[in-house]
């Protein structure tokens, strides 16, 4: 059973979000926001609110039953571009240069390393 969370665009370059999610791909959720925490970006505040949200989908889901976080882990994290805003600044001899300002969509899925049986089985 997996839970996913997508935070759709994000003001911040894919190129900057991908460094942060190779390092948390694949670890536990505890770790993660360890790892998170002490990490000098400002692209590290959606990220982590998209783990959060993950985190809460997959508690939603399973309902009734106890599931910590220690028990959950990132299976796996991918930032596609999403669109761009071009906008345009005054460049020498009169010309124009165009400023690109990339947004993303980020995509977190996290699974449990216990296997969970389905609701109503």
């Amino acid at each position: 059973m997996i839970a996913r969370a997508v935070k759709k665009y994000e003001r911040v370059s894919p190129r900057k979000v991908k460094r942060i999610l190779d390092i948390i791909r694949g670890k536990g959720v505890i770790e993660a926001r360890a790892q998170l925490q002490f990490y000098h970006s400002r692209s590290k505040i959606p990220v982590l609110k998209t783990i959060n949200s993950a985190v809460a989908n997959f508690k939603d889901m399973v309902g009734t039953l106890k599931i910590d976080d220690e028990d959950l882990f990132i299976k796996e994290a991918r930032v596609d571009p999403g669109p761009q805003l071009k906008r345009w600044r005054p460049g020498f001899r009169g010309s124009a240069n165009m400023i690109r300002r990339r947004t993303c969509h980020i995509t977190v899925v996290v699974d449990s390393y216990k296997p969970i049986e389905e609701k109503g089985a």
